[in-house]
């Protein structure tokens, strides 16, 4: 049995203190030939299956973190754990994603029990939408109140050779559901691994914030290693951090959101029970060598600009150079010790894998995400026949659509053919998701709005047209054009598209003048162009962003 666990020191630059550490192979135990076990953790799934196309590099995709997993499992024992939140992407779920919202929850408790064959799921707050009826099989939680919920108890799970303690904990005020107190019910929890024989217990963590997680895990204690699902807190791939974050005696590590950055732990268990250290592995040596490398850079930017400045201080710039140096210095060495590990004693290596384009495909997985969106574009189909459009309120205008508009304005009509929004609507066909609720929005004109479209009826308003921006012009046209004020805004609100559809989540290169480049121009805003002047536009800004992420797509994948 593992005792309490104790730190593997590492210097601030994040270079590994010979004093501390010896090099793979060079302390006094010989290192196994591979880990005992990977571990891998997820959370805060939110009912992410599949790529979105709109960002440059696509992140988040069941069906690529199931091969990941599977190609793991084909070489050594694996643990799959998930903190929570795995099934619904809204708490509550409005109304016209109630059919597939549920599908999607369907097709994850498939594919969590089925293909991924994952070991022990917490409760978190992206679970509870339709509350315990919804929660689809039993969640790992010590400290559930609600009778109606299904819960299991902390267990002992045979990895390979390894036994692995694992408990669900919730802390307060994280979820909706009544709870009992987390601290008294995870030291319960970890005693009664201990004494069951748990070489490492494992802790699925709820919390509203990392701030509440660290807490949680140090009152509880005696936790090796706790997986955090952080609900709208959960960080996104830039903020997800590379390195697993010491309490006391054990490790905290945060996945990302949306099943957008899988953290993976290769376990080594070596001679009797000894602390548990973290390991630099080579994942995040490379991850820590590229942090340095753009700490160098800087630092060079800066020189450079002293070496200019006959005022500079000859001491202050002696001390930048000396702090390059040291930097330059734990870069070569990460880069030639890409495994450094504790003279003696079990370790863990991390790694936090990004889910990207690049990586293979689970065929059957990907094709049961293919089935539903066909099943989840039926069902909608059939729950929007007949929905009539919202009612315009008198003397409001409703939309037109783009022929009404050209008749006038044909010019403005010829310039918005050769942008990307004239096709808006076809990217949709292309994938097969123009039925799908969480697509269809942004590529048509006047969603869900009165006088404007929704998913039964649109075939005017496909494409992002002149009245997204502009307005709806039924008065507009009615009179002519000739109406004082305009019955249409001439220039829309400048958060209009942030917040609208160029959200982070949806347009990962999204500049607002840069993209404004594209959409207005000779014809159309010809004026405004000129006052934008050189500079990026979107078109350069994606393009740049999908060269860098690379047309290759993974084995078997066909998005």
């Amino acid at each position: 049995m593992f005792g309490r666990l104790a730190a593997l020191g590492l210097v601030a630059a994040a270079c590994c203190s010979k004093s501390e550490v010896k090099d793979a192979g060079s302390g006094a135990a010989s290192l196994p030939a591979k880990p005992a076990f990977t571990l891998f953790a997820l959370a805060e799934m939110r009912g992410q299956i599949g790529p979105c196309g709109c960002t440059s590099d696509p992140l988040g995709d069941i069906s690529r973190t199931t091969k990941l997993v599977s190609d793991a499992r084909a070489k050594g024992p694996v643990l799959v754990v998930d903190a929570g939140s795995l099934l619904y992407s809204e708490n509550p779920v409005p109304p016209h994603l109630e059919a597939q919202e549920e599908l999607k929850a369907d097709l994850l408790s498939s594919i969590y029990q089925r293909d991924l064959k994952v070991s022990a799921v917490g409760l978190g707050p992206a679970d509870l939408a339709k509350g315990a009826k919804g929660e689809r099989f039993a969640r790992y939680e010590t400290n559930i109140g609600d009778p109606d919920y299904a819960t299991l108890p902390p267990s002992i799970t045979q990895v390979g050779e390894a036994k692995v303690g694992v408990f669900g904990v919730i802390a307060n005020d994280a979820v909706s559901v009544k709870t009992s107190d987390p601290v008294a019910a995870g030291k319960t929890a970890v005693t009664q691994l201990r004494k069951d024989g748990a070489q490492l217990v494992i802790a699925l963590v709820q919390a509203s914030n990392k701030k509440a997680a660290v807490k949680l895990v140090r009152d509880i204690g005696g936790i090796d290693v706790a997986v955090a699902g952080l609900g709208l807190a959960a960080p996104e791939p830039n903020e997800v951090e590379i390195e697993p974050t010491k309490i006391g005696d054990g490790w905290l590590v945060i996945p990302g959101n949306r099943g957008q950055v899988v953290s993976r732990l290769d376990v080594t268990l070596r001679g009797p029970a000894s602390p548990l250290a973290d390991a630099v592995g080579p994942a995040a040596a490379a991850a820590k060598a590229a942090q340095l490398d753009k700490r160098i850079a800087a630092l060079d930017a800066e020189l450079a600009k002293f070496a200019t400045d006959k005022d500079a201080d000859p001491k202050f710039i002696a001390a930048k150079q000396a702090e390059r140096t040291q930097l330059v210095t734990d870069r070569d060495h990460l880069k030639s010790h890409p495994l450094v590990a504790p003279a003696r004693g079990s370790f863990f290596t991390l790694e936090q894998i990004r889910i990207n384009k690049k990586l293979a495909c689970s065929l059957p997985v990907q094709d049961a995400v293919k089935a539903y969106d066909l099943a989840a574009g039926e069902a909608n189909v059939k729950a929007a026949a007949g929905k009539p459009i919202a009612p315009v309120a008198r003397g409001q205008a409703s939309y037109v659509g783009m022929e009404a508009c050209a008749d006038c304005h044909s010019e403005q009509n010829e310039f918005w053919n050769k942008t990307v929004h004239a096709g808006a609507w076809k990217t949709l066909v292309d994938r097969g998701q123009q039925f799908d609720f969480s697509c269809i929005g942004c590529h048509v004109t006047g969603w869900e709005k009165p006088g404007g479209s929704n998913l039964a009826h649109n075939d005017n308003l496909r494409d992002v047209q002149c009245e997204t921006c502009h307005g709806p012009g039924s008065i507009h046209v009615a009179r002519g054009g000739e109406e004082k004020p305009p019955a249409v805004r001439r220039n829309p609100p400048a958060d209009l598209c942030a917040t609208q559809c160029h959200t982070k989540e949806h347009s990962d290169t999204f500049q607002y003048e840069a993209y404004l480049r594209d959409i207005v121009g000779p014809g159309h805003g010809g004026d405004l162009r000129k006052k934008l002047g050189a500079g990026p536009t979107g078109h350069e800004l994606r393009k740049a962003a999908l060269d860098k992420a690379g047309t290759t797509l993974g084995q078997g994948c066909t998005r």
